[in-house]
């Protein structure tokens, strides 16, 4: 996809991952709609790049709805809708329920809830694209966090089930997924217990540089966006060899949450 002239939604537009690919789309043309449920943020990004903000929270469906609603009354299409926002929670079989559940609304579920509400025009016009923001975690797993991990696999599998079921309606999909990244999110991470294995794991981004890569697999409509390289070799060798991948993970557990 050439972004020029496109129309553009991002959530999570505020800051992190999502500012940096509201920037570098609009520096290639594309006009881009901020979305964020901190409205102030958003609307500051919109004026950086003579864009429009919209206040979204993803975790609710009718937020969503609304959204897509709004940007095709006064767009008329959407050429590219970025499910960007996303949340980590610590734990794992006994964390809360509330943030199992959060993470499975904001990280999976408006995934789905913007596929439900923006496929319709698309598959009408029989064009459109649709980017996740995974993670590296849900191609392979996240240490310290059992909702951010599952939630993020969820959210491959639907992108790819996007990509098997539409692919030949005109619809193109693609699937981010970074290791660490300087966000906030990173730092939330790294405080919570297994932090460190995302410090571990190899080179920490810039958000600017996931958006140059991204903007680069957008361009090659490639489904997986992997701006770490090495991702691609961790999947080939818990494909291929699945249970020496599973006793490094926990050898690198261990050395992560062992006692200063």
């Amino acid at each position: 996809m050439k972004l020029a002239g496109k129309i553009c939604v991002v959530t999570g537009g505020a800051n992190g991952i999502g500012r940096a690919l509201c920037l570098r789309f609009a520096q290639e043309g594309a006009t881009v709609v901020v979305a964020d449920r901190d409205g102030k943020g958003a609307a500051e990004v919109a004026a950086l790049l003579k864009g429009t903000a919209a206040t979204c929270d993803v975790a609710r469906e009718a937020e969503i709805a609304a959204l897509v609603q709004s940007v095709l009354a006064r767009h008329g299409r959407i050429d590219l809708f970025v499910s960007n926002a996303g949340i980590v929670a610590s734990g794992g079989a006994e964390a809360a329920d509330s943030g199992w559940e959060r993470s499975w609304n904001v990280n999976l579920m408006a995934h789905v809830w913007a596929a439900r509400h923006v496929l319709p025009a698309m598959l009408a016009r029989k064009e459109g694209y649709l980017l996740s923001t995974a993670s590296a975690a849900g191609l392979l797993t996240s240490i310290g966090s059992a909702p951010y991990a599952v939630t993020k696999h969820a959210a491959v599998a639907f992108a790819e089930w996007l990509s098997i079921t539409h692919g030949g309606d005109g619809i193109r999909v693609s699937c981010l997924c970074p290791q660490g990244v300087e966000t906030d999110l990173l730092r939330q991470a790294v405080r919570e217990p297994g932090g460190k294995a995302v410090l571990a794991a190899g080179a920490v981004l810039s958000p600017e540089q996931v958006a140059e890569a991204t903007v680069q697999g957008l361009a090659d409509e490639r489904f997986l966006i992997l701006p770490h390289p090495e991702v691609a070799t961790y999947m080939q060798r818990r494909a291929q060899e699945h249970e020496r991948w599973l006793s490094s993970m926990r050898g690198l557990h261990r050395k992560v949450t062992a006692a200063p």
